[in-house]
């Protein structure tokens, strides 16, 4: 099967939607298939390296930061994506949570009668909320048209299947994130690193991800104060100075990536998401593989991911006393830290890369089925 993958965001950026676009081109070549990746052109360009973790070649779109958050790369108008799919002969159109970029390959596999999967993972209603305080149902209707038009929509999560669903978007099935068990795992727990970052034995209270306002990743700081608790923030973004000030007591360690990361994730004793609008979350299901439990907001991704009262807690979103009443109640007791730890290892343990990837190449099959009993 050849498959142009229409991506938003692809590595060397570091977010949820580029480490599933990865992960999918990496299996999609590991069953002998043929995916050609389109994607926006990165800050310093398709220098070298720049594409070095790609399993396959990449096409490289014009871009531009994105005001107030230049991180994000927004991509120009361009006719290489159309002349990707064509010169690619492809047979399926994949595009990753598609906004800019994947409208117009959606647009260009519409033009060429090319069947087209919609990957939804980005809450761009709570965006809107939380950066214009406003424009909800605009993005909503944004979404709609651009979902309506493919094949086949495929959300993370059940909430966000709901959201889809109650929100006018047609032909909607589930398709959960993987999990790099092998990378993530709780024999990485390392001692020194632990002293490193808390040297007085303090309990270690960590999050990982993008520093922004959508985030709210200040909802930490009553955890900040509470006796024998050290806060470690992996990540970076446009909150970090604020959170410098609103964490006191805080380790900031700025991005980190593979094996590193890992060993970060192991050496934690619970783990806390604070983001409100994850459709999915994958950085809860990479702490869980690493037998680390967790505390994350009832809503969104995490309530498929975590078990309340087995493998970690759910709090009331928004919501900072609760985020330090739960991390304090483990704190409390490390045999329920140690039994909410190994559930979630143990939960997590069959959600392989390798496992999802073969549902997402059931999904292309039955839509360029359906397109077969549709042209006979």
């Amino acid at each position: 099967m050849r498959v142009v993958i229409v991506t938003e965001s692809f590595p060397p950026d570091v977010n949820g939607v580029a480490h599933c676009a990865l992960q999918t081109a990496r299996h999609l070549v590991d069953r002998g298939h043929s995916p050609l990746v389109v994607a926006p052109a990165t800050a310093a360009g398709p220098g070298p390296g720049a594409d070095a973790p790609a399993p396959c070649p990449v096409v490289r779109v014009p871009s531009l930061p994105l005001p107030g958050y230049p991180q994000v790369r927004v991509a120009l108008p361009s006719r290489r994506v159309a002349a990707a799919i064509v010169e690619h002969r492809a047979d399926v159109v994949h595009l990753a949570s598609p906004f800019v970029l994947g409208v117009r390959g959606m647009a260009a596999a519409a033009r060429l009668g090319i069947p087209a999967v919609a990957v939804y993972q980005t809450d761009l209603a709570g965006y809107a909320r939380t950066y214009m305080g406003a424009g909800e149902a605009a993005a909503w209707r944004r979404i709609r048209s651009v979902h309506s038009a493919a094949d086949l929509t495929l959300a993370p999560s059940s909430a966000a299947l709901h959201d889809l669903e109650a929100h006018g978007v047609p032909r909607v099935r589930l398709w959960p994130r993987g999990v790099d068990t092998g990378r993530f795992r709780p024999g990485l727990r390392d001692v020194a690193l632990r002293r490193e970052l808390a040297p007085d034995g303090e309990l270690i209270v960590g999050y990982v991800g993008r520093l922004a306002p959508e985030k709210q990743v200040e909802l930490l700081s009553g955890v900040c104060g509470l006796d024998g608790v050290r806060v470690v923030v992996v990540g970076d973004g446009p909150s970090r100075p604020g959170l410098e000030q609103a964490l006191p007591g805080a380790v900031l360690l700025g991005r980190r990536t593979g094996d590193e990361l890992a060993r970060i994730f192991a050496s934690l004793d619970v783990f806390v998401h604070t983001g409100p609008f994850e459709t999915f979350c994958q950085t809860v299901q990479e702490a869980m593989a690493s037998g680390v439990p967790v505390v994350a907001p009832a809503v969104g991704g995490p309530l498929d991911l975590v078990a309340h009262g087995r493998t970690g807690f759910l709090v009331p979103p928004r919501d900072a006393g609760a985020v330090r009443d739960a991390v304090w109640a483990l704190a409390a007791d490390p045999a329920l830290r140690t039994a909410y730890g190994s559930t979630a290892r143990a939960t997590v343990e069959g959600r392989t890369w390798a496992a999802v990837g073969d549902q997402l190449i059931g999904h292309y099959g039955n839509v360029l089925a359906a397109r077969t009993v549709v042209a006979a």
